[in-house]
């Protein structure tokens, strides 16, 4: 662990605007989380989605949300990343720059939790609130899961493991 009780997380997608904003306010802000989360994109928008903001209120989450490049996570002052998720097909083809390891030169373990991109739907914004709003149950239920599963004597591995097998569902 990069500290006595939380992993540095990094979510990646894109353009940082939906999903990955999303989920870094679900990793950080579930009651119990081990996790200290973080969220980048290979070409990022620039500004969170509206919609996905309107999620992370609505479910009462503390973030106040910024569109930013996955660069951010690789220089000398970026954390030390625990773990990488990709959460769209974009970025999981992508090739991703090398994320610093931890003070024994362990690379952070990646791992691909694909999900529709909710950005992607057209039509009115009923459809839009609906896409985003099953994206972010889709989320909020691995993470929940994800952060009662994990238990003290658990290592990286298993949490990976158990990370891997909640994105096949």
């Amino acid at each position: 662990m990069t500290s006595p009780d939380r992993y540095n997380i990094l979510v990646l997608c894109t353009g940082n605007s939906a999903r990955s904003i999303m989920a870094e306010a679900l990793f950080g802000g579930a009651p119990g989380s081990p996790f200290r989360a973080y969220s980048a994109g290979s070409q990022p928008t620039g500004q969170p989605n509206p919609f996905a903001v309107e999620q992370i209120k609505r479910h009462g989450l503390d973030l106040a949300p910024r569109s930013k490049s996955w660069d951010e996570f690789v220089g000398a002052d970026a954390p030390t990343l625990d773990f990488v998720v990709t959460v769209c097909d974009n970025a999981a083809a992508e090739s991703c720059p090398v994320f610093p390891g931890g003070p024994q030169g362990i690379s952070p373990l990646k791992i691909h939790w694909g999900l529709p991109d909710p950005a992607a739907v057209t039509g009115s914004d009923d459809d839009k609130r609906r896409a985003f709003a099953i994206c972010f149950a889709t989320l909020q239920f691995r993470i929940t899961h994800l952060i009662h599963e994990i238990t003290p004597k658990m290592d990286r591995a298993g949490i990976r493991s158990l990370m891997q097998a909640l994105g096949e569902n």
